[in-house]
C-alpha cells in the first residue's frame, strides 16, 4: 500500500495533525455513552500498546480479554422464537468477556468480571493481561480502567483492538462470549 503525502499549497492551511486536531483527554471516570468514538491515548495505571506490541505479548502467551458488548438471548423470549447470535471474530485465543466495558455495571456483572480476571491471572494481580475491543471503542478503555481499579498492576490496553489486529493479518477466530455474564 502506498502512502501519499500532500504538500501544502500556497495560501492553504496545512492539514491538522492528531495533536493539533485536539487529542481526546483522559476522563476522570468511566465513559457511559457514545462508546464508538475517539479514545484517549492514555490510561492511568495501564500500559497503552500498539499492534506490534500486542502481537509480541500474544506470542508470549499473555491472556487477551475481548470486551465487545453482546446481546444475549433474553430469558423471557417466547418459546419458538428464533434468536441468532451476532457473529464476532476476535484475536485467536482471546476470552470474550462481553458487556464488561460499559461505564456502569450492575453488581453481578462487576463481580463476574472480577472473578474472570482472577481466573485469567491465576489470582496474581501483577499478571500481564491485554484488554481490547475495536478501534475507537470505549468499552476496552472502561474495562481496562476497571481492571486497574481492582488492583491489577500490569494491564495493557490495546486501543486498536480487533480492527488493528485484523489489518495486520494476525490470526483470528470466531468467538462466543462466555456465558457466565448476567
Amino acid at each position: 500500500m502506498a502512502l501519499s503525502v500532500a504538500a501544502p499549497q500556497p495560501g492553504l492551511a496545512a492539514p491538522a495533525t492528531a495533536s493539533q486536531a485536539g487529542a481526546v483527554p483522559e476522563p476522570d471516570s468511566y465513559r457511559t455513552e457514545n462508546y464508538r468514538a475517539p479514545v484517549p491515548a492514555t490510561l492511568a495505571g495501564a500500559t497503552v500498546i500498539d499492534t506490534g506490541e500486542a502481537h509480541r505479548l500474544w506470542q508470549a502467551g499473555v491472556p487477551f480479554v475481548d470486551t465487545l458488548p453482546h446481546a444475549f438471548r433474553p430469558a423471557n423470549l417466547p418459546e419458538g422464537t428464533v434468536w441468532r447470535d451476532t457473529p464476532h471474530d476476535t484475536i485467536r485465543g482471546a476470552v470474550w468477556l462481553a458487556n464488561t466495558g460499559y461505564g456502569a455495571l450492575d453488581p453481578d456483572t462487576e463481580s463476574w468480571f472480577a472473578d474472570m480476571l482472577a481466573r485469567l491471572s491465576g489470582g496474581r494481580t501483577d499478571r500481564t493481561m491485554v484488554l481490547f475491543c475495536k478501534a475507537e471503542c470505549w468499552m476496552s478503555w472502561n474495562a481496562a480502567r476497571r481492571a486497574v481499579s481492582l488492583g491489577y498492576s500490569s494491564i495493557h490496553w490495546y486501543p486498536e483492538g480487533v480492527d488493528g489486529w485484523s489489518a495486520a493479518n494476525y490470526p483470528m477466530d470466531r468467538a462466543m462470549p462466555l456465558r457466565g455474564a448476567p
